[in-house]
């Protein structure tokens, strides 16, 4: 039996995927497989480098020490074959504080970002709020794959407001791992219109054989001119509590760019636990991360088989990475609302609505399966009960 087969109550910790069920779904009682964490413990390294932390006993101001930006880069270099330099790292509580940090800092009001739906549905938000526009190069769902329409692209990244386009790679919901071939193409047409690529490399580290996560900046030296890469250890090492993340800028005017935007909101460092966190996830959690992986890709080959066998009406959309599964419910004929409320009301099962990540998103539901096995079943049979009524 695996140590990731354990069952951990995590309900009245302040855990926002169980105690905000009532608050986001209006229920209490349904099984949260929505947000993206995972309900495994972390690496043993972590949970003692954050005891050594506490038992220190004093919690003063603390700098991002040299040993953190030296540990990622070498999990770069081990892990995606990616060469960067110490001095190209910048750090922010999370991915999305920086999409919007790079939005402030890159754009002005008014200008244009170009996302391609359906998408994490931050990348919108971030773009509204910044009161810039969203253009939408939408993906192309062919033969249960998603793919990039290269001719819209190009109309897009080619119009004179658009200054920025949002990467989410591999791809949240989809679960695409993008092609060597297809990021090159994406940054031959950003680098020719002067289109700044951010690109969220979030789930890089979560992808499994025979597909390769490709960090789009290192596939070409000059691509890192114009390409600025969001990572962090939350999703491939669960410590999304820890709020810790990294901004890989190898063009000093844009680091510099963003450097002054982050004086402006006031940001100074990093907190201690997640300093902490974050260095021993990288200099030490490999082995573990191995080993979930492979957990995962038989949680999403059982969701896939009982899917097929049981609920026929339903497609899966496999995941080439991540632990997130896109459901294709459209055969249903449902609304997006009628869709939720059987699921969750029926089923007693709580899933992501396909709706919020945009067009393109609707009939369809995000299942996150970074979970002990025996959730994943019942998941299932409660995904069963509601389709089948």
């Amino acid at each position: 039996m695996s140590k990731l087969d354990r069952m951990i109550d995590r309900t009245g910790t302040g855990a926002v995927k169980w105690d905000s069920l009532k608050e986001v779904f209006g229920v209490e009682d349904a099984l949260p497989m929505w947000v993206a964490d995972m309900d495994f413990e972390a690496p043993n390294p972590v949970i003692e480098a954050i005891k050594q932390q506490a038992e220190h006993g004093i919690f003063g101001y603390t700098a991002v020490p040299n040993s953190t930006k030296e540990v990622i880069k070498e999990w770069q270099a081990s892990r995606h074959n990616w060469e960067i330099e110490t001095n190209w790292l910048l750090f922010n509580h999370g991915v999305v504080p920086s999409i919007s940090l790079a939005i402030e800092a890159l754009t002005e009001k008014g200008d244009a970002v170009v996302v391609q739906s359906p998408v994490y549905t931050p990348f919108f938000e971030m773009i509204e709020r910044n009161e810039r526009q969203v253009v939408n190069n939408q993906l192309i769902l062919k033969d249960n794959h998603y793919h990039i329409d290269f001719d819209d692209l190009e109309q897009k990244v080619s119009a004179e407001e658009v200054k920025l386009l949002l990467l989410c790679s591999p791809h949240n919901p989809g679960g695409r791992v993008w092609t060597k071939e297809e990021l090159t193409k994406m940054a031959e047409l950003c680098q020719q219109h002067n289109v700044i690529i951010v690109s969220d490399e979030i789930h890089g580290d979560l992808t499994a054989v025979p597909h390769i996560h490709t960090p789009i900046a290192a596939i070409k030296e000059d691509y890192q001119d114009f390409i600025i890469t969001l990572i962090a250890p939350s999703k491939t090492f669960n410590l999304a509590g820890l709020q810790a993340s990294a901004i890989i800028v190898p063009n000093e005017g844009l680091r510099n760019k963003l450097k002054k935007a982050q004086a402006k909101q006031g940001f100074f460092t990093l907190n201690m636990m997640g300093i902490a966190g974050m260095e021993a996830a990288y200099r030490e959690g490999a082995p573990w991360l191995d080993e979930a992986i492979a957990y995962i890709r038989e949680n999403i080959q059982l969701v896939e088989n009982y899917i097929d066998s049981e609920i026929p009406e339903l497609t899966v959309i496999k995941p080439e990475g991540s632990y997130l599964i896109w459901i294709d419910c459209r055969r249903l004929e449902l609304s997006d609302e009628e869709l939720m409320k059987k699921v969750l009301h029926e089923g007693k099962l709580a899933l992501g609505q396909g709706s919020k990540y945009r067009t393109g998103g609707e009939g369809f539901l995000r299942m996150n399966v970074a979970c002990p096995r025996a959730m994943v079943e019942d998941g299932l049979q409660r995904l069963n009960k509601a389709i089948k009524g």
